[in-house]
């Protein structure tokens, strides 16, 4: 049976990190935690809790991802957000894919709190993640976001039961700082990946995203928060556009 090794990144995650390393105390061999210099208290949370604590300068997503791999014991990762934790079903699920492990990776589903409740629609569930994995067998891909760990061509996967359980926002203002933030680094990467904005994808592509997030993934069986969480989203959509129009416009001044 392989020994796993779980792998966090953080940067002042005390509110979340405790949560997440009890949540993985039955399934990891090694708890690795990569820190960007928090200035809260993630780091005494993690060593009270006996885990690893290396602090590493951030540059981005998947730069810090594959560092903290390279750290990692062994070879068989389990990562994780520090705002993530594992359901029991799933903790069980990875007890069972490490006794019989025959696959390359592992995909599972995961669950978004939002405002203190859970989303099963809206376009967010399921969210299905590779994030168990042999890391000879893959690596990080992505630009400024949107990272992932990506297996080799002609690997195999499985699906495993159970939820990885995401505490995303606890107020709509932290949706909305976010999406800003995000955004920014949404449209600088379709910037520099040559990607063109244009009055269409300013007007049409946010529509269309609420049209297909609320009425197509039924957003609306998730009530209220649907509707905000759809409609944020739509309007994260919009601002990468406009944004990316802003850029293309400066750089001809």
């Amino acid at each position: 049976m392989p020994k796993l090794s779980v792998v966090i990144i953080t940067l002042n995650e005390e509110k979340n990190i405790g949560r997440c390393l009890d949540s993985i105390s039955d399934v990891a061999d090694e708890i690795v935690v990569v820190d960007s210099y928090s200035s809260d208290k993630t780091e005494e949370i993690v060593k009270n809790k006996g885990a690893r604590f290396v602090q590493h300068a951030f540059e981005d997503y998947v730069k810090q991802h594959e560092f903290a791999d390279q750290l990692a014991t062994y070879d068989h990762i389990l990562s994780l957000d520090a705002d993530e934790a594992l359901s029991e079903e799933l903790s069980k699920s990875i007890l069972v894919a490490k006794k019989y492990w025959k696959n390359d990776g592992y995909f599972m589903n995961r669950k978004t709190n939002y405002c203190g409740k859970w989303i099963n629609h809206s376009g967010w569930y399921p969210d299905k993640k590779l994030r168990l994995f042999d890391r000879r067998k893959g690596k990080w891909v992505g630009r400024k976001i949107h990272e992932r760990f990506t297996l080799k061509e002609g690997s195999t996967t499985g699906y495993l039961k159970g939820d990885i359980l995401h505490y995303s926002f606890p107020t709509i203002a932290d949706h909305v700082a976010q999406a800003n933030k995000f955004t920014d680094l949404t449209s600088a990467a379709a910037f520099e990946a040559g990607k063109k904005s244009n009055i269409f994808k300013i007007f049409i592509n946010p529509a269309f995203k609420f049209v297909r997030d609320y009425f197509f993934n039924r957003g609306f069986l998730d009530g209220y928060y649907g509707f905000i969480i759809c409609q944020i989203s739509a309007n994260a959509t919009f601002l990468k556009y406009v944004k990316l129009k802003q850029m293309y416009r400066k750089n001809l001044k």
